[in-house]
């Protein structure tokens, strides 16, 4: 089942898919290692629609609800 990063739950991990959109925002993800096929789980979630904390590759990263309603996952098995 395909959805959105920034449906994940705590705990959650998933694989990236697909990145939605073009220009500078889809290029900064990609520099930042969210590419298609790598591993993320969420670590925690900020109240009131603040940002989304996600591991991969080996470190955190703090990112926009925004620009995590971009990056569409599957779940890992």
């Amino acid at each position: 089942m395909e959805r959105f990063l920034e449906d994940l739950k705590p705990g959650e991990r998933a694989c990236v898919e697909h990145i939605k959109g073009e220009g500078a925002l889809r290029r900064r993800m990609m520099d930042m290692g969210i590419v298609p096929g790598v591993e993320l789980e969420v670590i925690r979630r900020a109240p009131l629609g603040g940002p989304l904390q996600v591991r991969l590759k080996g470190y955190y990263l703090a990112m926009r609800r925004g620009e995590c309603a971009k990056i569409m996952v599957s779940e890992t098995h």
